[in-house]
This record gives C-alpha cells, structure tokens and sequence, in this order.
C-alpha cells in the first residue's frame, strides 16, 4: 500500500516542521529542543493511532507524522515494542508498507536505536562510488565517545567488519586519517585552564608550508584538540595570516579532504549552527525538487 491523496497538501518538509513543537524565540535557554519527552506519553494510544493510520481507508500520514515526531527516541521504541507485543507485527516493516519517498525514509530513521542509524548511514556512504563526506564527518565528529562506540560496535556486528577496516579499504590519504582518528573518540577534553604555549605551538604548524608533514599537523589538530582550544587556534591564526581558517584549507586542500576539514572546521566552531546549515540547506534542495517537479 502506498501514499496517496486526493488534494494538494503542504510539502512533506513543512508537514514535518510544523508538528515538531518548535519552542518561541523567548524560550529560556535550554528548552529549545525540538524532539522532546512528550508528557502525556501513553504507549497503547499511540500503537493504536498507528494502527488505525495504516490500516483504514487509505494511509493516514499526518497521524504517523504527529505521533513520531512528538515523541522522544526512547518513548518511540517503547511505541516499536508495544506495537509488536499487541499486533504480532513488525511496526518498522508496516510502516515501510504502508509509506514511500522521502517521508518513508524520515519514519526508518525516527523508527531506528540512534546508534544502529548512524552505522547503516555511515555503511552507505563508505560503500558509495561517490562518498557524502560530510556524513561521515558528522557522525564521527559531532556523537559523544559513549554514543561513537555504541555506533562502531553496532557496525561491526550487523556488517561483521569493523568501521576502521572499511574506513582504510574505502578512502586514502588525509581523509583515510581523519576518519580513522576521529573513530577512536579520543579527542582532548577541556580542562578548563588555557595552555598560551601549546596555543602558539599550534597556529604555527598550521602556518607552515604544504607538505606530508604539514598535513599529519592539521590531522592531529582537527581531531585531537578540544573545541575550545581550537576557536582560540583559529582566531590567532586569522590575526596572525590575515586570512581565515577555511580560506587556507581551500587554497592547501583539495576534494574530499578539503570538504572535510571544512566539515570539521564548522563543527568545531559552532556545532549547532554546523546542524542549522545542513537542515537551511536541505529545505534549500527540497525547494528546489518542487520546482524541478512543478
């Protein structure tokens, strides 16, 4: 059974925006989350709203839509359970059914444990012939190390390789060694106490000039240091060059490990506004679907 409808609704990205309870700009600090623990959670309504919105009269999308993103990851597997328990049904199964496009695959990833998400995505794009380097260099750069471990032991046990393994079969040079140092998770931890020397130490091996050396240098910066110890790199080496960080890694880099330390540059700066560019520039695309559609 697939998606069907009878009149012109609002696209699947302004359907999905405005069920998402976004919080008003006077929101205090800290409660801007948009996926939040829905209060009134109770697990039989829900699998039985569910149910209905895949079973009646045609697919009843805004019932899966208000449901799924109205609940928090741990209620919508307790939802996944619930549903299988009463139903003798796989939920993930039906819904893929009942569903299609771009609105089947947000339910598989609202549907799916957050670390088994992130390990078919980061499968896909080491497999790919034409890589989404970003994707790769958000999940190893953005998850917290308990997060990235469960990620890596989840890769390994539905594809039975490690990451690391495909991540040195499938890529090379300094994007082989940025993928690979940023999958051991062991990025420096602010201390609280700025080091004035390693500072300086720092902002000069990223002046030096174009070499392998030079290259293992931004390496170990880009996935060793703590974020708070890099804005201060970055800002001194502006005030320094007269130049800005990214305008460096173009002229120095090339390809995918341009594209990747440009990633991870934004990542380091601002990781929230790093997620806010990526979802401007998804609505960007899905604009431009429609135009290319009407």
């Amino acid at each position: 059974m697939s998606v069907s409808g009878n009149k012109t609704a609002p696209s699947l990205t302004q359907e999905i925006l405005s069920h998402l309870g976004l919080a008003s700009k006077t929101a205090a600090w800290g409660t801007l989350g948009t996926l939040r623990t829905f209060l009134s959670f109770s697990v039989d309504k829900d699998v039985q709203r569910l149910l209905r919105a895949i079973t009646g009269q045609g697919v009843d999308c805004r019932a899966i839509v208000e449901v799924l993103t109205n609940r928090s990851r741990e209620q919508r597997q307790l939802i996944t359970r619930a549903f299988q328990e009463r139903t003798q049904q796989n939920l993930l199964k039906s819904l893929r059914a009942a569903l299609s496009g771009h609105l089947e695959r947000i339910v598989v990833a609202l549907l799916q444990p957050a670390a088994q998400f992130d390990a078919q995505e980061l499968r896909t794009v080491l497999k790919a012939s034409n890589p989404a380097v970003d994707v790769a260099i958000e999940i190893l750069a953005t998850r917290t190390p308990p997060q990235l471990q469960e990620c890596l032991a989840v890769y390994k046990h539905d594809f039975q390789v490690e990451a690391v393994d495909d991540i040195t079969s499938e890529s090379s040079g300094i994007l082989r060694d940025l993928l690979l140092a940023l999958a051991k998770g062991d990025r420096d931890s602010y201390s609280g106490i700025i080091d004035y020397n390693l500072e300086e130490q720092d902002v000069q091996a990223l002046q030096q000039a174009e070499g392998p050396s030079t290259e293992k240098a931004w390496v170990l910066l880009f996935t060793q240091r703590n974020p708070e110890h890099l804005i201060r790199v970055f800002d001194q080496y502006q005030r320094s060059t007269g130049q800005e960080l990214e305008e460096a890694v173009q002229n120095r880099f090339h390809g995918d490990a341009q594209a990747a330390l440009l990633g991870l540059a934004s990542v380091i700066k601002n990781t929230p506004l790093y997620f806010a560019d990526k979802l401007h520039q998804a609505l960007q695309k899905n604009d431009l679907q429609k135009i290319g559609n009407g």
